[in-house]
Order: structure tokens, then sequence, then C-alpha cells
């Protein structure tokens, strides 16, 4: 009989109310929106709200990153603001996507050679690569001559011969090196690069689309844009347009794969709760900013619950495929969090206790609500309760 640790997940749910924003738009520029229930729900993509939780996580440790498809280019501005001419640089910003591997990291030749796949990395690296290449110059000023001369030849014999593929001037082990480092950030989201080995990172957060807990139809706005400098006795709008938004209250889901985060962390369980605690903060408090300075849509969570659980995480977005009804005299929220608790309810009678850790729940409500666990006062203390809970260990299970 041998003993195993599965797999601990950390689940967050919210309900956050909405006033008229426009979070999220499609290719229209109209509000999102996804058909559940057989209505209309106003719907925030996830990954609208990844990014500015991934900015507020940077900000905090300080680690900025980038993603980015310019890498060569952003190199070879840095080397030309440092002197260099610019054919060198920008024969050396090349040099570093060629490479990067055997083969080189694939480009868009026609689109100034950015890469073809979009490239996460802790903006340092920049200065790195750039060092790089001041050490490494003479190798590249020779090998842009070389270049040079043989599409020369090529031109003198009528452009018949076929232009060879450049050949990797930098070190490949230490450009490689540079591209597989990685971030927190990184360690939380993943990253894919299948073309670099070691650098594909397998993300330890799974964050879901928010969506209306009812019915929520897009809104028209028109506007107009008033002329202060028309001409006398004109009062003529110098814009007019129609907008749409969405209002309502909305579920938002996301998991943190504890297991997953501490193995990108080489094991750095201290580092790995850290990081949960700084993400559970920013997914209660960050807001995508589309359109805020014309919708200002800075509201908080109604309600936040957390559940922490070994083997599986789970959603409770069935909670609300049947569309939330108004409470009496008008208002989705207090119904919303009546379907999640009856929810979460049913969900703990069918799957049991034996697999989740603990739960918990802070809201702006005076009143308990059933079946969500620990009542926390604010949500500092739910944060501070729920990375506790995520450092317990697993109770022990044999398997043959």
């Amino acid at each position: 009989m041998a003993a195993y640790a599965p797999a601990r997940y950390i689940d967050l749910h919210a309900l956050q109310p909405l006033p008229a924003s426009l979070l999220n738009r499609g290719e229209d520029n109209d509000p999102k929106t996804l058909l559940l229930g057989g209505v209309v729900r106003a719907m925030v993509s996830s990954q609208s709200w990844k990014r500015p939780i991934r900015l507020r996580v940077e900000e905090d440790l300080d680690e900025p990153a980038a993603r980015t498809r310019m890498l060569p280019l952003r190199v070879a501005d840095a080397l030309a603001a440092a002197g260099w001419p610019k054919d060198l640089a920008a024969f050396a910003g090349a040099q570093i996507v060629r490479s990067a591997n055997v083969e080189g990291l694939k480009t868009e030749e026609d689109q100034g050679g950015i890469t073809s796949a979009l490239l996460f990395l802790p903006r340092n690296v920049l200065a790195d690569l750039t060092d790089m290449c001041e050490e490494h110059r003479p190798q590249l000023e020779e090998a842009l001559a070389q270049e040079t001369a043989d599409a020369a030849a090529r031109t003198e014999k009528g452009g018949q011969k076929k232009k060879s593929k450049p050949t990797a001037v930098l070190p490949t082990r230490a450009v490689a090196a540079v591209i597989r480092r990685r971030t927190a950030t990184i360690n939380l989201f993943g990253r894919m690069l299948a073309e670099v080995p070691g650098a594909h990172v397998d993300g330890a957060v799974q964050m879901a689309h928010a969506f209306t807990v009812h019915q929520s139809d897009q809104q028209p706005d028109y506007f107009t844009a008033v002329e202060d400098w028309g001409n006398l006795g004109e009062h003529g709008s110098a814009h007019l347009q129609t907008a749409f938004f969405t209002t309502g209250v909305i579920y938002r889901y996301t998991t943190v794969n504890l297991t997953e985060l501490t193995r990108n962390l080489d094991g750095d369980a201290e580092q790995a709760l850290h990081l949960l605690s700084l993400f559970a903060e920013a997914f209660i408090d960050v807001m995508p900013q589309a359109k805020k300075t014309s919708t200002a849509p800075h509201t908080m969570p109604h309600l936040v619950h957390y559940a922490v659980r070994d083997r599986r995480p789970v959603s409770y977005a069935a909670a609300f495929e049947q569309p939330v009804r108004h409470a009496h005299g008008g208002g989705h929220t207090l119904p919303a969090v009546q379907a999640l608790s009856q929810y979460a309810g049913a969900l703990n009678r069918l799957l049991g206790t034996r697999r989740r850790i603990a739960h918990g729940y802070a809201t702006f409500q005076d009143t308990p609500i059933d079946h969500l666990g620990t009542a926390h006062a604010s949500f500092d203390d739910l944060v501070d309760a729920l990375t506790r809970a995520a450092a317990q260990p697993s109770p022990p299970r044999a398997v043959a």
C-alpha cells in the first residue's frame, strides 16, 4: 500500500452587480453575449479579466512580463538607441529568434520579422539579449557583411540562386535559456511555446467567462458631442453615435491548481501560497478597464465564496443555467445568492465532504448564508483563510 497526494484546487466564485458597462466588446464593437438556458446573457470573456489580474500581480511583485511578437524589433530598437547602425541592429534582432533553437523561431517576414507565435517573457530579458548582442558584435558584423556580399553575388548572377537560410550567429543555448526564463505570472497562467524545448509551461490558473445570472439584453445609448467652436448661431453637434451597454449581476469563477503551481516553482510551496494569495486578492479587486471613462463601473463583488478541494475543481455555473428572476420589488442580487446557496447545498450532498478541505465566504449581507461554509468579516480575512486552508495537508489515501 502506498500513499499519494492528490491535486489541490482552490475554487473562487463571485457574484458581482454591474451598472451600465461595456467591459468586453466583440468584433462588431458591441457587448459580448452568450445564449444560456434559452436567454441571452451579457458576457465578459476570461481573457479580458485575466490580463488586468496578471498586471496587478506583476505590479505587486515588481516583476513585469510581456506577451509579445515584437521581440526581434524591440531588440533592434534598443541596439539602435545604443548607437548601432540600423542595418546591424535589425540583423542582430533577427538573429535573436534565428538563434533560439536549431531551426529558429518562425517569423512573419511581411510584417517586419515579428515572431509567428506570441511569446511570454520577463521584461528584463530585453536588456540581457542586447548585452548578448554587444558581446558578440564582431561575429554579427562579420555575418552581416557575408550576407550582404552573398546578396550582391546573387544579384550579379540574375538572382537565380535561391537565398539560403541564415545561419545562427548567437549561441543557441544562451538565447534559449533567456527565452525559457519565467516570472511568477508565467508560472501562474502558463506559456504556450513549443518551439523552444523546456519553454512551455502548463498554467496553474483556469478562468471561466463571466456571465449575467439572468437575461441581459443590449441597451442603446444615443449620445452626442457638442461642437464648442462652432459658427455663431449654430448649435449642431460635432459627433453623434449610438453605443450599446449591458447591466446585471454576473457570476465569475476561477480555480488555481496549487499542486501545478508548486511544481512550476520547483517545489517552493511558500512562494506558491504567496502567489495564490496575491491572485485571490486581484481576482476580487480588479476590473477590466474597457470604456471606464464613460461608464466607471467600479463595483465590488457582493459575495465571494471559496472552496479548497482535492482531486478536481468544481464550478457553480450550473446554478444559473435557469435564469434568475428578479426579487419582488426588483433586484437580481439576492435571488442570485439564494440560487448559489441552493446549488452549493445540493452539490455538498452529492459530492460529500471527503475531498473538500475547507470552504467559506464573505459578503455585504448581514444575514448568514447556508451551504457556503465559514462566514468571514472581510475579503482580506477570506484570502487569509483560503491560503491557510490551501496549505493543509491532504488526508492520506491508500492505494494498492
